[in-house]
């Protein structure tokens, strides 16, 4: 006996103040992870000095999800404005 399967919609409401609608700009990031958990903090850096952005923690089935939609869309974007060039990595080694 086939199992009918039903697709649910779900509408869900999220809020925001207009700060968070403005977003952070980040020009480094670092990336940490345990068994349990990926740590991604998002810095601010200009010169010798910089700022923690924003920290995003998430599953490692969630991050898989994420990369795989950042890489769709970065192809998505790349055939709509041509190819992008990855940035150098920092020629000396640095920490926080």
């Amino acid at each position: 006996m086939e199992q009918n399967k039903q697709q649910h919609n779900h509408n869900i409401q999220i809020r925001a103040t207009d700060a968070d609608l403005k977003g952070v700009y980040s020009n480094i990031m670092q990336v940490m992870h345990t068994g349990e958990e990926f740590v991604m903090d998002f810095f601010n850096v200009v010169g010798n000095q910089g700022v923690l952005a924003s920290r995003v923690v998430m599953n490692p089935a969630h991050v898989k999800r994420m990369l795989h939609a950042l890489s769709e869309n970065m192809k998505i974007y790349e055939e709509k404005f041509g190819p992008v060039t990855a940035a150098e990595q920092p020629k000396e080694k640095f920490g926080f």
